[in-house]
């Protein structure tokens, strides 16, 4: 009997292993007619319950034997019927998610297993009520317009190679251009995510851009970032992990007697200056400064990148490597190349075939892009402005109905007591119409 309790110990343990294995991989918010829709992509299956609460109105989802990375795994921005979405571990191992809401809902919740396109997931309905409190067509409140005037930060994501050009090839027949393309695909998705951020693929289908071409593309789009993403190969199939290129200081000395051998007939400009009307040493001088300027802070996103990756997978190089890549020629744009992993490598291949992990390495770049803009947000972005950037406008927040202090705080990344003592609150205590200053980040 005795050790039957413990084989049965044994089960438990192992059963708890298993399902402790089940991760959120992604968190995904749609504001829809009816219905806000919140998605978990989890690693496997799981069980869970869900219940409402209210003063103030919210849902509480627990999942059984699962875990979220927060590191890894970046949050939506709000919008429909959520205000805010706070996750936390139970004593009993379990995860809860909280959807603090702007409006009563009747909450429904399934669980979908694998298909061709995604993983297994849980899905939560938040279905808007009417004044008479039936499932009704349009929420009490949409997503409210931020009081800033600055633009977007603009990342270009360049999915390598393409069209006529296949790049690598694994074992089982994986091209390089298809895998690129669903990372590049999967990380715009999650740029565009973020509030105050915007990504543009330079390409969007199986076609070929020619190199230098990909490089003038960001340009033209006037990016901040300009990131490619490749899959690597070697010989030698055993070799395996992930590598972030910046140019080389040849790569950068071929580029700038090429603009200046041209710079005659050039209509653009380098570091917003033209180069047409200058002469030879004023030109090179020019050129040199911003090329310096692009590649220093290349190398600084580069090694955040590379860091980030280094926390979901294994590093083929740790340290920043230098290349003469044509696409990272810009005189005036920081360029990073990701080779994400070997594709020549039966697990990697394996891996990079994986939409869940794909996620992960498009996360894990995502989060190396936003270290590095944190603390360099450029002038005259959404970004600088709610950091408080040198020279950017105080930015103010007018309290709508279903605003918390709390909530407001997350959206603008700043702590709840540095906001309370900036405005000389008290309490957590608002008012629709209050007016509140957002300190710097």
């Amino acid at each position: 009997m005795a050790r039957f309790a413990g084989f049965l110990l044994i089960l438990a343990w192992v059963g708890t292993a298993a399902a402790a294995a089940v991760e959120v991989s992604a968190v995904r918010l749609s504001a829809e007619s009816d219905k806000t829709r919140v998605v978990l992509d989890l690693s496997g299956p799981v069980s869970h319950k869900i219940f409402s609460l209210a003063g103030p109105d919210r849902v509480v989802i627990d999942v059984a034997a699962a875990k979220i990375n927060r590191d890894r795994v970046a949050l939506p921005p709000v919008q429909g019927s959520v205000s805010r979405i706070r996750t936390g571990t139970k004593d009993n191992g379990d995860l809860r998610v909280v959807l603090d809401l702007t409006q009563s809902v009747k909450a429904k919740s399934f669980t979908a297993g694998p298909s061709s396109s995604a993983g297994h997931r849980l899905v939560i309905d938040l279905v808007y009520q009417n004044a008479a409190g039936n499932a009704g067509t349009a929420p009490l409140k949409q997503v409210r317009t931020l009081p800033y005037t600055g633009r977007d930060l603009v990342v270009a994501v360049d999915p390598g190679h393409g069209g006529k050009d296949p790049g690598a090839s694994g074992r089982r027949g994986t091209k390089e251009k298809n895998i690129t393309l669903s990372i590049a695909r999967k990380l715009k998705a999650q740029i565009d995510a973020q509030p105050g951020m915007r990504a543009v693929l330079i390409r969007d289908g199986d076609y070929y851009v020619h190199l230098h071409d990909r490089m003038e593309r960001a340009r033209q789009l006037q990016a901040d970032l300009f990131v490619s993403i490749h899959a690597d190969a070697a010989e030698n199939n055993r070799v395996r992990g992930s590598s972030v290129y910046v140019l080389s200081e040849s790569g950068a000395s071929s580029e700038a007697a090429k603009r200046l051998a041209q710079r005659e007939n050039a209509s653009d400009l380098v570091g917003g200056v033209s180069l047409s009307d200058k002469d030879d040493v004023l030109a090179s001088v020019l050129l040199d400064l911003s090329q310096n300027a692009a590649i220093s802070a290349s190398t600084t996103v580069g090694e955040s990148v590379l860091k980030r990756l280094g926390g979901v997978g294994r590093l083929h190089q740790t340290k920043l490597q230098s290349a003469n890549f044509v696409v990272l020629r810009s005189p005036d744009i920081p360029s990073i190349l990701v080779e994400t992993a070997f594709i020549s490598n039966a697990q990697e291949e394996k891996r990079l075939r994986d939409d869940n992990e794909q996620t992960r390495l498009a996360s894990a770049i995502l989060l190396g892009i936003k270290d590095y803009f944190n603390e360099n947000p450029p002038p005259g972005t959404l970004l600088a402005q709610s950091r408080g950037a040198p020279g950017s406008e105080t930015v103010k927040h007018v309290i709508s109905r279903g605003d918390t202090l709390s909530g407001i705080a997350d959206r603008y990344n700043v702590s709840l007591r540095k906001l309370r003592q900036t405005n000389g609150l008290r309490t957590d205590r608002i008012r629709v119409g209050q007016v509140l200053t957002i300190p710097a980040s």
